[in-house]
């Protein structure tokens, strides 16, 4: 439901709050589900989404700070004139979709094998939806900031005007680690294996 709503949000913030309370969903569903592998997949989303949804929360920051804009209808164009930003806010999405190279691949993974491993076969089908609606409420900003043109666009030259220094760094920090947590995840791994009883 929260992934519904997140989608009807123009404003990017809103948009990303209820992405979380999305996201927060499959912690639950781990604990819930009470197999080894859906807790440990549960624990490891924590981490996987907070480095990816801060990421994205930064980004948004850093478009306000920049270029002023809130809202996505606003943001034609401005991967062309913040493209780092842009691009690390695709990093961020693709993580919290679930894709690999980048670490919430691995949570939904474990999730998905809990709900195999407990019989319930309909929440491995609820988390396939869900991370298909992550894709239909995050993507569009990255096609949104990269494909289209912003109005009154003559063609011109484009200007960067990316945000403050301290804010990529920031920015670039997160969105590498979203990228780390994919192929150190083992570490994470054998450090919550005992929750899960494993």
């Amino acid at each position: 439901m929260a992934s519904f709503i997140a989608m009807t949000k123009d404003n990017l913030k809103a948009r990303l709050a209820y992405s979380t309370v999305s996201q927060l969903s499959y912690i639950i569903l781990g604990a819930a589900l009470f197999m080894p592998m859906s807790i440990v997949g549960g624990a490891m989303h924590i981490a996987m989404h907070a480095l990816g949804k801060i990421t994205l929360f930064f980004c948004a920051g850093a478009i306000y700070v920049a270029a002023g804009k809130t809202e996505i209808s606003d943001m034609k164009g401005i991967g062309r004139v913040m493209p780092v930003t842009l691009f690390a806010f695709l990093i961020g999405s693709l993580s919290v979709i679930g894709l690999p190279p980048f670490g919430g691949a691995w949570s939904k993974y474990f999730l998905a094998l809990g709900a195999v491993n407990a019989g319930e076969l309909v929440f491995v089908g609820v988390l396939m939806v869900s991370s298909l609606l992550n894709v239909a409420y995050l993507l569009p900003v990255v096609g949104r900031g990269f494909f289209s043109r912003p109005d009154g666009d003559t063609g011109g030259p484009v200007v960067i005007k990316e945000a403050p220094v301290f804010c990529l760094v920031a920015i670039c920090i997160t969105a590498s680690g979203c990228v780390a947590l994919f192929f150190f995840a083992d570490r994470l791994y054998d450090l919550l294996r005992p929750i899960g009883g494993g």
